[in-house]
């Protein structure tokens, strides 16, 4: 069996950004791409369109080889990924939406981003799909079976969350299917990105998911410095790190207090909350904002680290480390807790892996992967940390994953403050002497990211698309509530709290 970066160099090479390949693919080399997918040899790692071609970012893990696979379709048709594998379902319904490319053979072809609102024309596509969109109800899939009953939910929901439908089929309290409909934040990222200016580009790049701001900028700048050819200075590279760590802190110590709120535990949400404004706080004084934000750009950082600032860091540190496990020692010995979590909502491993699952999802299901260590990238190579894998897979395991990845969180920043290096913390980029395309996978708190993008003469952003892990986990959350109760959903999606905003672009 080819190794995945073999497959890729003996098509016709496009263009070549160590470690990032990229080949032109036929229908005849795309058809054996696929195969390897259904095989499990390889996993995917994003599918988008342009107005002519179609895709495919791929990962060999045993390898640890990333390229992409791209297929012209001038008529607008290609052959479904969907069809055999389903992760590619959503994305290949979305790219029909933004761009009119129709994936042939595909089992759901139902619009996702669209909502029936957009009219013939489609924002992105230059052409015209067979059939106008119209705003008639959504196509629910259909379930049969004697005593079951529909229960809809949103996609307006109370607090301030973001708006997204769930239909429940039930039979009593036990839920038979879930149905997801998403789409309602669609923002037109990537219609704004193409022709902006990096800068812009790059702002626009960390309003994708505003909790992920940092984990986003950071992957839109190392795609513009792959492309470019950029080297970043050392300080600025650990700075990031820096910033990255703070904001995953942040916001496993949000998602460990809010699942337990949704179990009526409402004083380890208490807790957790005062721990993660102190991480926000610590965050504002050392970097002057509280989520980090345009603070990582294309050639570095755009704002030093005092010795202030360190001071608030470290103060942060061990207030976590003298507070945190009295909270985990509560959440482990209460039980009306443990029986809320344990079991509930089990991802079963071939779901995780089959589906790439990144992130506390993936990893509580027993997919050994993270992005900061595989394929990796610096200065994770020169520090310690241990990756947490558990095979529960149920709510239990992925609040355990997130307490670990706190506690590898709080010894990763303490590592970065004691080496980092001096030196400038920005480069200025280079020209682009024509098209050149670049890409990156890095490490967000929900799971990987993937950025990907081609900047034309003048340095000019001429196409970017950014991938959330959001569109590999929603549809595990439609998959782990089934056989559960109705009332333990909040738990359930809670303990994935995967982004709408992100997924939506």
């Amino acid at each position: 069996m080819p190794a995945l970066i073999d497959f890729i160099l003996a098509g016709q090479r496009v263009e070549k950004h160590a470690p990032w390949p990229r080949a032109v693919a036929t229908p005849r080399t795309w058809s054996f791409a696929i195969e390897q997918l259904v095989e499990g040899h390889w996993s995917l790692l994003g599918l988008w369109g342009e107005p002519i071609t179609v895709h495919m970012a791929l990962l060999d893990e045993n390898a640890k080889d990333i390229g992409v696979v791209s297929l012209e379709c001038r008529d607008g048709r290609y052959p479904s990924v969907g069809r055999l594998h389903a992760p590619a379902l959503r994305l290949e319904r979305a790219a029909a939406d933004l761009f009119g490319l129709l994936p042939q053979g595909a089992p759901d072809t139902r619009p996702w981003l669209d909502h029936g609102h957009w009219g013939v024309s489609y924002p992105l596509a230059t052409r015209v799909r067979t059939s106008a969109p119209t705003a008639s109800p959504y196509p629910f899939l259909p379930t049969e079976g004697e005593s079951l009953h529909q229960i809809p939910v949103g996609p307006v929901h109370a607090g301030i969350i973001e708006p997204g439908h769930f239909r429940f089929t039930a039979s009593g309290e036990t839920v038979v299917r879930l149905e997801e409909r998403l789409g309602y934040t669609h923002k037109g990222i990537e219609g704004l990105m193409a022709g902006s200016d990096i800068d812009r580009a790059g702002k626009l790049a960390g309003r994708i998911s505003g909790d992920s701001t940092v984990a986003y900028s950071l992957a839109f700048a190392r795609a513009v410095e792959a492309a470019l050819g950029i080297q970043v200075p050392s300080r600025a590279v650990w700075l990031r790190a820096l910033m990255a760590e703070l904001e995953r802190l942040a916001n496993h110590l949000g998602d460990i207090g809010a699942i337990c709120n949704d179990a009526a535990f409402a004083i380890m949400h208490a807790h957790c909350g005062v721990l993660r404004e102190r991480v926000l706080r610590a965050s504002d004084a050392a970097f002057g904002h509280r989520l980090v934000r345009d603070l990582i750009v294309p050639g570095g950082v755009a704002s030093e680290l005092g010795e202030e600032g360190a001071r608030a860091v470290r103060s942060v540190i061990a207030e976590i480390r003298q507070r945190f496990p009295h909270l985990i020692e509560l959440y482990d010995n209460t039980a009306s807790l443990q029986d809320r979590t344990v079991g509930t909502g089990r991802l079963n491993v071939q779901l995780a892996r089959q589906y790439a699952a990144g992130g506390y999802v993936g990893r509580a299901s027993g997919r050994d992967f993270d992005a900061r260590r595989s394929p990796g990238y610096s200065p994770y190579d020169e520090l310690n940390f241990e990756i947490a894998v558990l095979k529960e897979g149920d709510v239990n395991a992925r609040v355990w994953i997130r307490i670990r990845e706190v506690e590898q969180s709080l010894s990763l920043i303490e590592q970065i403050l004691e080496r980092l290096p001096g030196g400038p913390i920005r480069v200025d980029l280079a020209a682009a002497d024509g098209p050149r395309e670049g890409m990156a996978l890095v490490e967000g708190f929900r799971g990987d990211i993937l950025a990907w993008l081609r900047i034309g003469k003048g340095g000019l952003v001429e196409r970017c698309h950014l991938r959330d892990p959001s569109w590999f986990q929603w549809p595990l959350l439609e998959a782990a509530i089934e056989g559960n109760i109705v009332a333990d959903f909040p738990l359930c999606n809670k303990s994935f709290n995967c982004s709408y905003s992100g997924h939506d672009l």
